[in-house]
């Protein structure tokens, strides 16, 4: 018999919703417990699909409660009474979930599907503004304590004895030395000189990559600091390769240009509040996508906003640096993010299509991201007061992306934009820095390069312009339209010209393919002057070689999987410098 009744279809839904959002959560742990199983066997290469499959996962599960509404629901899909008492229902019944902040995110996610809302709708949605939790602060019941009344070392060989690994320590012993061997060289001057009293240890394992992490704190007198012991699985069973005691240190770890982690915990809040203690300056949005819970650290990004804009008079300005040719760019001053909007034309030379840049930045989102790349959230309907621009903002992004941008009355209408966190342009930074900050950021600028070809991306157009230096000084890549794969490039050694007409030529007198790359050429367009010049080519001149770039190819063909630590080299405890 045919449903009917707007409290039928409502029940009907809202159980629907409900057993998506289930079976999402059932789905998102499963594959997260296979962390376990690939560490054990060293599956690595299995470890890239699992979390890829983890990423689509959200999509698939809306996209099939969203067909099955539709079908069931015919017109009244997009009935707002009825989904008013969906929610009321949904609310009932998800008041006691442990993920009740991520089961309301799924709900607003169907209903954006079924109505294109602009901007919010609070009868249909769940829109709390309030949740800015005061109770993020230490203390979860997600760890456990340590008290340091024996040796350090003691104390430190059980918490790695504890730890929930598939395979034991090469030498546990060992490790278990050199870790107190650490913490009581840096604590005294971490803590101001307090005496360590315990360590409370998150129980769960943090996995990801080739690495596994145990997260935990240290706690003396009234000081606080970061505890992280990175894990690797060697020959010989599992090794201590790093300890990380510092907020900046930890915040890399977790950094939004690094791919989420696999951690098996029933209650994500806790975990969520228990980084908040290490790394409070992260925002809360950044903890939830460090996890894996992509949607909500989307919702919870979008509810600073409104609430940073709630409280403060500043205007909607075009970000520093050059402008771009495929986005315009724009940015908060007093709000620490970009806005990124698609332009309906692009200017030559570029010759990639909006499909091509959506594509693109797809990929960043799925791909293992090395630390090098800032990860894009992706909105639609956004709406937002005019006022808050400024006017040379608002006539450029109504003439020239105005397939995206509607100006209605005294509101501006987003169809699609992304949003990421904003950063300072590279060639801004070499200009405003002493020669010391210039040297460190060009020789990252290079490590940045290798870190991208060990995980497979090519970052395309590779200028100064296209780069940024974060908060902590690192230098990450941010300009995705011609971003590819390292296996899709052919890397060719440049032709030697065999009369002085060719080598004289503006232009390339050998054939040049659509994907083809001279590594050999790109010192010419870097952007660095003399001096820049030299100190790059002072570490990083392989970069500038067909063969560094046809090496990572291979291996990369050959399903090796080439990580990249959260941590410099000399963090490692293996690390013996020159």
């Amino acid at each position: 018999m045919p449903l009917t009744s707007t409290e039928a279809l409502a029940r009907f839904g809202e159980n629907a919703v409900r057993s998506a959002f289930e079976r999402y959560r059932s789905l998102f742990r499963k594959i997260t417990r296979r962390a376990r199983r690939r560490f054990e066997r060293r599956e690595w290469r299995e470890g890239q699909y699992d979390a890829k499959e983890r990423l689509g996962l959200y999509r698939r599960v809306v996209r099939q409660v969203e067909r099955q509404l539709r079908e069931e629901l015919g017109h009244r899909a997009a009935d707002k009474a009825v989904w008013m008492d969906m929610k009321a229902m949904y609310s009932a019944h998800i008041a006691e979930f442990v993920d009740v902040e991520l089961a309301e995110t799924f709900f607003n996610s169907i209903t954006r599907k079924l109505f294109d809302t602009l901007g919010v709708d609070p009868k249909i949605e769940f829109v709390d503004l309030d949740l800015r939790r005061a109770n993020y602060g230490p203390g979860s019941p997600i760890h456990k304590n340590y008290l340091v009344d024996e040796s350090l070392v003691a104390v430190i060989e059980s918490v790695l004895s504890d730890a929930d690994l598939p395979v034991p320590f090469s030498d546990l012993a060992g490790d278990a030395r050199k870790t107190a061997e650490i913490i009581e060289r840096d604590w005294p001057a971490l803590a101001r000189d307090q005496s360590t009293e315990r360590l409370e240890i998150v129980s769960a394992i943090f996995y990801r990559g080739l690495s596994a992490y145990i997260v935990g704190r240290i706690r003396g007198g009234r000081a606080m600091t970061p505890l992280v012991i990175a894990l690797q699985h060697g020959n010989d069973g599992v090794e201590v390769d790093a300890v990380l005691l510092t907020e900046r240190a930890v915040s890399i770890v977790f950094s939004y240009t690094r791919s989420s982690f696999q951690v098996d915990v029933a209650r994500p809040s806790d975990a969520i509040r228990f980084l908040n203690s290490i790394i409070p300056r992260k925002p809360l949005a950044e903890l939830y996508l460090s996890l894996g819970y992509n949607k909500h650290g989307k919702t919870e990004m979008y509810r600073d906003l409104v609430g940073h804009l709630g409280r403060s008079l500043d205007s909607f300005d075009h970000t520093a640096g050059q402008i771009g040719m495929v986005m315009i760019v724009f940015t908060l001053p007093s709000f620490d993010y970009v806005f990124k909007v698609i332009r309906d034309e692009f200017a030559p030379p570029k010759t990639s299509t909006r499909d091509d840049v959506l594509n693109s930045y797809q990929l960043v989102f799925d791909h293992d991201r090395a630390g090098r790349l800032v990860e894009a959230q992706e909105y639609e309907h956004l709406t937002f007061d005019a006022w808050r621009f400024t006017d040379e903002l608002l006539k450029e992004l109504t003439e020239e992306a105005s397939e995206t941008v509607t100006v209605e009355g005294n509101r501006v209408h987003f169809k699609h934009l992304y949003i990421e966190r904003r950063v300072r342009p590279l060639d801004l930074f070499l200009r405003e820095n002493d020669a010391e900050r210039t040297r460190e950021a060009i020789l990252d600028y290079g490590q940045s390069i290798r870190d991208l070809a060990r995980s497979n991306i090519f970052p395309g157009d590779i200028l100064l312009k296209n780069f940024g230096v974060t908060r902590n000084g690192r230098v990450i890549f941010y300009d995705y339209d011609e971003l590819c794969l390292v296996t899709d490039c052919n890397f060719r050694d440049l032709p030697t010209a065999r009369s002085g007409e060719q080598e004289m030529a503006s232009e390339p007198w050998y054939f040049v393919g659509a994907r083809d790359i001279f590594p050999e050429e790109f010192i010419n367009f870097l952007g660095l002057n003399k001096v820049q010049r030299e100190i790059f080519i002072s570490k990083h001149a392989e970069v500038l070689t067909p063969g560094f770039w046809r090496d990572k190819q291979k291996r990369h063909l050959d399903k090796e999987v080439l990580e990249v630590f959260p941590y410099g080299e000399s963090r490692r405890l293996g690390y013996e410098p020159d």
